[in-house]
Formats: C-alpha cells, structure tokens, sequence
C-alpha cells in the first residue's frame, strides 16, 4: 500500500523485489492486540519510528506487536505466518518471564525463508507452544504457535523481524529515502498506525501495583465499606504532555474527576486517581468510570467501565 511519510532519512537498506506480508497475530489491533514499537530509523543514538514519531528505541530492528496483559497470553494468541514459506529453523523450551539467556535474545522462535532472499523470523513465542517443524511448507495464516514472553522480552508480544539478502527490513517504510515522499510498504493490508492509546481501566479499592495491572487486574463489585474508590488507567506510547481525564460517575454523581498530565515521554504507563470511602459509605448502586487519554486536541483513546457496589 502508498503512504507518505513526515520528513526523515531512512536508516535501514531498501529491499528488491515483490513480498507481500499479511498480520502475524490472529488478533484485532486496536483491541485484543496493538503495535508496541517499530523498527528504529534514527541512525544516531536516538530513537525514531518510521513516522519519526518515538514508538521505538534505539537499534530495534523489529515490529512488536504486544497483548495487552499476560491474562491475555494465557489465554492464548496465535502466531500466524506471515507470508507463504518454508521453515528454516525453530527453537522452543525457553522459559517465559526470566532474564533472557546470551545468544537466545529471541528466545522460542521461527524463522520462515520465503524464497528470492526473503526470511521472516518471530521471537518471544510462549514456551511450549510452538507447533512449526523445520522444513515444512507454510501458507500465510498458518499457526506458528503463540505469542510469549521469553528471551529478551519486557512484556508479552511478537517481534516480527523481516530480511531480505540478510538485511533488516521495515515493512511499514522498507525503501523509503526521505520521509514525506510516497513509499510501497509491505502489507498485504496496511495496519493502522496508532501513535498512542490506552490498553486498560478500572476500578479497585486502592491504588494497584503496576505488576498487577501489566498480569491483566479484573475490576469485581464492591462492597459500600471499601475503603476507597480508585480509577487507574493503563496506557501506551504516552508523550510528555498529553494528559489522562479520569471519572468515577455514581448513583448519585460524579465521585471524583482529575486530569493529569504526562511529564515524559514513556513506551508505556499507569496512572490513578482516587476518593477515599466517607463515614456515610459509598451508595449502593452502579458506578461508571471513564478515562480519555489526548494529545492536545486529538482524542487518542477512550474507555469506560461499569461495576456495582453491594449495599
């Protein structure tokens, strides 16, 4: 598909030939699944997307497409090939959510060589699940295994690394020279940049650990003695200033409302807001929260969640 790109010197090599790759995840991005980072294309110790926006880190090479929570690799996502091929190699046996072994960064994994120099390779599968054989032909769409977090990974996802010739490839930008000129990317069907956004909320009774909102924290009813009321929101790819607008509603209206504002620029973050129970207690009844996450103007994500709480 033809995009065009804001202003920037492409840093990787440029591919020859016709190669068409199809979503290696069988998930909705923007829902169930979301592009964490992109290959870097800044060729100093910076780093850029192929947007030049900051949804990478410096010499990442890859497309990493993240699960919103380890609930949700639990449960299970399938790795899809991306492209007809056959497999050239396969590992499996690392153990997910331990520090990544020297020479095993990609920890389980498969490699899919898809002829005239072209090769896929995809990292981090969850132990035990990869069912691909060296070998055996693959059709695009075929199940690889499932998305993990083993090798070198901070959180649940696949890292998509495409060559061609030996040479690493963006797939969103692979033979582009100056950004804001028209550039073919590889996709059979273009998936939507989105530069930023929100992966969850809830409501809970205190102010969550991070580690247990990354696991995928459920948000239960709650009783009319909880000891508070607190909204927190997780969220992706936030730049310093854009800002979270948090609420709690109940049946008697609104509870608490803030808005915050991000002071840097990070690859993901929480934040929360809470009332703390009064010697009446809470009413009984439903209670909604929302939260919209903006930069400036433009409205990136916007979620909401009901919950009750039992007199």
């Amino acid at each position: 598909m033809r995009r065009a790109l804001t202003p920037f010197l492409l840093a990787l090599a440029p591919p020859a030939g016709a190669f068409e790759l199809a979503l290696p995840l069988d998930c909705r991005l923007g829902d169930s699944c979301y592009i964490q980072q992109f290959p870097d294309h800044d060729p100093g110790p910076g780093a850029t997307d192929f947007t030049c926006g900051p949804l990478s880190y410096d010499g990442h090479d890859g497309t990493d497409i993240a699960l919103p929570s380890r609930a949700a690799m639990a449960a299970g996502v399938a790795v899809l090939a991306a492209a007809p091929g056959v497999v050239k190699g396969v590992r499996d046996g690392v153990e997910d959510f331990i520090a990544a072994i020297p020479g095993k960064e990609c920890g389980n994994g498969v490699v899919i060589d898809h002829g005239d120099g072209w090769e896929t390779q995809y990292c981090h599968l969850k132990q035990g699940s990869v069912i691909a054989r060296p070998g055996a032909r693959v059709e695009t769409g075929t199940v690889l295994g499932q998305v993990g977090q083993s090798g070198q990974a901070e959180f649940p996802h696949l890292h998509l690394s495409v060559r061609h010739d030996g040479k690493k490839i963006d797939p969103f930008a692979p033979d582009a020279q100056v950004c804001g000129a028209p550039v073919d990317d590889l996709w059979r069907q273009t998936p939507a940049y989105q530069p930023g956004g929100l992966l969850s909320i809830g409501i809970t009774d205190h102010v969550p650990d991070y580690d247990a909102i990354k696991a995928g924290l459920p948000s239960p009813d709650l009783p009319s003695t909880a000891p508070a009321l607190v909204i927190w929101a997780y969220a992706f790819g936030p730049r310093a200033g854009d800002a979270l607008v948090l609420s709690i509603v109940g049946p008697e209206g609104q509870v608490i409302t803030d808005r915050l504002v991000f002071e840097k620029t990070q690859s993901m973050a929480f934040r929360a807001i809470g009332r703390k129970l009064g010697t009446a207690g809470w009413p009984s009844g439903r209670y909604i929260g929302e939260t919209i996450m903006m930069r400036g103007a433009t409205e990136l994500g916007r979620q909401d969640i009901t919950l009750t709480v039992a007199p």
